[in-house]
């Protein structure tokens, strides 16, 4: 990377902003619709775009990180957030419902194979994708690693990135009894789905707030509020996932399951001070997967919009629509 490339604003290296050619609302059954929109050149290099959270929700920047003349950029809502409907919905909204989601809209769209580009939950689905089907995914482009272990989750809901945030933490656990805070995460979850929208809407703020003031290395950690439908979605669906591991059979299988997507290229973008998933799952990552590439962004915590590593993923596109013709695609 640049000396500078860190240094410019995120802004200064995204392209332009970019309106849909195609938006609509396709319907994957056990009542819920998605969201789904494409950008770009209508016959350029497929790029599926999975969003964070789960329950964070696609948003135009994410469309930016793309040539719009190099690449057919498709973005959706995942179950139950954004402007997917139901909103904030956590019947039939599994990981596996999202994977065959994904491929609903591949099979909707007409593509045969396509990149997967994801960060955080968006990395761990999109890891999860390729895993199920490997034959559709040419390369993966993860930013800020999340696999979806017991010890990531003990890290953010069990002290782990307190012991940075002694303030943050405290106003978080604040909310819970104490003699419920050896598990924070069916603390909330039962405040979350309480039926009381108004106390879900309080927690949720609380949850999302938590989250967002780690988000960024250059963040002060006074975050603003957190919109009450957004909060309430984004976490409702997070703590769903999270109470339930993801909805993996075991602990650690993303990593054990590696070989399935051997052949798969990979580019990996960490942020080294990223406090909401830390490096250490994406190192574990490289080494298990000698077809990716670690890329370690130096001043740089665990948002996509921070400056290094919005150079870094422009920088990874830009190379892998050079190699698209190698790819197959």
């Amino acid at each position: 990377m640049d000396k500078s490339a860190g240094q410019k604003r995120a802004s200064q290296v995204l392209y332009p902003p970019v309106d849909p050619f195609d938006q609509r609302m396709l319907d994957v059954g056990d009542g819920h619709s998605v969201y789904v929109e494409q950008c770009g050149n209508p016959q350029g290099i497929p790029v599926i775009v999975l969003h964070g959270g789960p329950g964070g929700g696609c948003s135009p920047a994410m469309r930016r990180y793309f040539d719009p003349d190099q690449f057919r950029v498709i973005l959706f809502d995942q179950r139950g957030c954004g402007r997917s409907r139901p909103h904030a919905s956590v019947q039939a909204n599994t990981t596996w419902h999202l994977v065959r989601d994904i491929e609903a809209i591949r099979e909707t769209l007409g593509i045969d194979r396509w990149v997967a580009f994801g960060g955080s939950w968006g990395a761990t689905l999109a890891l999860i994708y390729a895993q199920t089907h490997p034959d559709r995914v040419a390369y993966l482009v993860l930013r800020g690693v999340f696999l979806m272990t017991q010890a990531e989750l003990d890290w953010f809901y069990g002290g782990g990135a307190g012991r940075f945030w002694p303030d943050l933490w405290g106003r978080f656990v604040d909310m819970i009894p104490v003699d419920e805070r050896d598990d924070m995460i069916a603390a909330y979850h039962k405040r979350l789905f309480s039926g009381d929208v108004m106390l879900e809407t309080r927690y949720a703020r609380a949850w999302a707030s938590w989250e967002n003031a780690l988000a960024s290395i250059e963040h002060q950690g006074m975050a603003g509020e957190v919109p009450a439908d957004y909060a309430r979605a984004f976490a409702r669906l997070e703590n769903h996932y999270f109470l339930n591991r993801g909805f993996l059979d075991r602990d650690g299988q993303i990593l054990d399951d590696i070989s399935l997507i051997a052949h798969i290229p990979a580019t990996i973008v960490q942020g080294r001070y990223d406090m909401v998933c830390p490096p250490e799952s994406a190192w574990a990552l490289s080494e298990r997967w000698s077809r990716s590439s670690l890329r370690m962004v130096p001043m740089a915590g665990h948002a996509l919009s921070e400056p290094g590593i919005t150079a870094e993923l422009v920088r990874t596109m830009r190379g892998v629509a050079r190699q698209a013709g190698g790819l197959g695609l």
